[in-house]
């Protein structure tokens, strides 16, 4: 069965490095996970090893639940202040929660080394930080990058498959209009790109 597109040809593009790293990566992680459980498991037994993984499952649920509650609170007074007017162009930015859920995500997976990345996100100073750091560094890519490019995205992705044309219109059904039927001789109007 063909669904009328032409098959791809290998155009013989090389992957980027983190399509090739990054499965390696998590494939290292997972191995060295395993690994340091098993060591630490042996070392101080199997069930307070489980104790401290239950901990870091609970301890990473409440604090996504805290984050969660927080941004909520953040939106809703953002969300008043813009009804009442009160809202300034100069208003002092409030920190994201971004941070504290990927802290309460690294804790909610089993693991040691995950757990000391999680905790070591839920310390304020190294948090701001890294939110800092994070932020000039995404500022300074889309700075450098084309203008007009990420606002048209999806919309260039999907006018570039092969083999298909995007026609820009409205759709009027004519049955819903009572009353007399509009002849089909009469002047329409043009279709405007």
């Amino acid at each position: 069965m063909t669904t009328g597109t032409p098959p791809r040809k290998p155009t013989g593009a090389r992957r980027s490095r983190a399509r090739t790293l990054l499965p390696i990566g998590v494939a290292a992680w997972v191995v060295l996970e395993i690994w340091l459980g098993t060591v630490v498991a042996q070392a101080i037994g199997g069930f307070p090893y489980f104790l401290i993984m239950v901990a870091g499952f609970v301890l990473g649920a409440v604090v996504i639940k805290a984050a969660g509650r927080r941004a909520f609170q953040n939106l809703n007074e953002t969300l008043r202040r813009q009804q009442q007017g009160v809202v300034e162009a100069g208003e002092q930015r409030q920190q994201g929660n971004g941070l504290l859920l990927l802290a309460g995500l690294f804790l909610m997976i089993p693991g040691l080394i995950t757990d000391a990345f999680g905790l070591l996100l839920l310390v304020p100073p190294l948090r701001t930080a890294l939110s800092r750091y994070t932020e000039r560094t995404l500022e300074k890519r889309m700075s450098a990058a084309a203008p007009g490019s990420l606002g048209n995205a999806f919309q260039q992705a999907r006018m570039r498959q092969p083999g298909s044309t995007v026609i820009q219109g409205e759709v009027v059904r004519e049955d819903e209009y009572p009353g007399q039927r509009r002849d089909d001789a009469g002047p329409r109007p043009p279709i405007t790109p």
